[in-house]
């Protein structure tokens, strides 16, 4: 419940940018600088939540991020200039950044008790509800203020907090499950080149949450704007996007077992950056709709599959590692799109969301031995 929320606050926020950057006055460059507030606040609380983690535990972390992340929402609504913006997306990036670190702690505990290969899942939840989200800020676009949707989105998370907290509360993580995952927790240190493969998935990782940060903030402009789509079906973009990456995902065990974790990578990113290109690329909104679609289902499961193999060889550290080094590519992708749409355009900007999902199955192949070869 929390992934969904996550996703379906998220989605809540990045179908009404549009009508943010108007309210502001940002010109795209001044856009993208707002939204780097969301990158600092996520990086900075990123690097702190690890240690609020192991000291009052994911679960209780996880909570406290579900009533900060919905206070936040209904502040850039508030806000008429990009400096300001920026100010207040600082919190909300904040709040966002603890959310994804503390939910993915808890979802790792889980992961190594079930002993199978189910992340794709808990990622499905997050899609799951930013296609809800996004569904819904479509819907309500043309009939309701930014201020008076964001505002009821804030309403909507803390009553699912309020409902999902106090059970994840009575249920802390089993002492047992840590001792369970064997191998995942190395005794000793790891070795220079199980380093660089660990940050070599969280490069991977990068390269897809790259795409997806990117889609969020910037698809419902680019319809709506280049192609001149309806702000309604503009903001279906990015639910048919969170779509098709839910159907992905929860296809991602079955996926995992019958390919394997390289070809899923390789696969993916092929996929990613075909889909990529057509939507960024096409002359029409439908088409570009379909290309959305498509890099939804490529993207689907590389974030999830990098993170699990860093886990593999690095235990609970590699996760942390790689996982922060993909959501730091979710967040800093918008300001730098922002920055190339200013000097080309934003077709040209969002190309380099296909290139990246290239490099990424280009870097998933060359770590096809990885975690078997490194030693630790």
């Amino acid at each position: 419940m929390f992934f969904a929320l996550d996703g379906f606050l998220f989605a809540g926020w990045v179908v009404r940018i549009p009508a943010i950057k108007q309210q502001t006055g940002a010109s795209a460059s001044t856009l993208g600088l707002a939204l780097l507030g969301v990158s600092a606040g996520a990086v900075i609380t990123m690097m702190l939540t690890g240690r609020l983690c192991r000291r009052y535990g994911s679960h209780a972390v996880t909570v406290a991020c579900g009533v900060l992340l919905p206070l936040s929402i209904a502040l850039p609504a508030q806000t008429h200039s990009a400096l300001s913006l920026g100010l207040v997306l600082l919190v909300f990036g904040a709040a966002y950044g603890g959310m994804n670190v503390a939910m993915n702690s808890a979802a790792v505990d889980l992961v190594a008790a079930l002993r199978r290969p189910v992340m794709p899942s808990f990622h499905a939840a997050f899609s799951l509800g930013g296609m809800v989200g996004a569904g819904l800020g479509g819907l309500v676009a043309g009939g309701l203020s930014a201020s008076t949707h964001l505002f009821l989105l804030a309403g909507i998370g803390l009553l699912v907090t309020a409902f999902a907290g106090p059970s994840l509360l009575r249920h802390r993580p089993a002492p047992a499950a840590a001792e369970a995952v064997g191998p995942r927790e190395p005794k000793q240190r790891l070795s220079p080149r199980a380093r660089r493969i660990v940050v070599l998935f969280g490069v991977i990782a990068l390269c897809t949450a790259y795409g997806e940060g990117a889609l969020a903030d910037w698809g419902a402009l680019h319809l709506e704007q280049d192609l001149g789509a309806h702000p309604g079906l503009a903001a279906a973009g990015y639910a048919l996007f969170a779509l098709t990456m839910t159907a992905g995902r929860l296809t991602g065990t079955l996926l995992l077992e019958r390919l394997g974790q390289t070809r899923t990578l390789v696969l993916g990113g092929a996929t990613a950056a075909a889909g990529m290109l057509l939507g960024s690329l096409a002359p029409t909104a439908w088409l570009a709709l379909a290309g959305f679609a498509v890099t939804g289902l490529g993207l689907a499961n590389i974030f999830p599959v990098a993170v699990g193999r860093a886990g593999e060889l690095a235990g609970p550290s590699g996760v942390a590692a790689a996982s922060t080094l993909g959501y730091g590519g979710m967040l800093l992708g918008p300001p730098a799109i922002g920055f190339l749409a200013d000097w080309f355009s934003l077709p040209v900007a969002l190309t380099t969301v296909a290139l990246l999902a290239a490099a990424a199955a280009v870097l998933g192949y060359t770590a096809r031995n990885a975690t078997t070869s490194a030693a630790v």
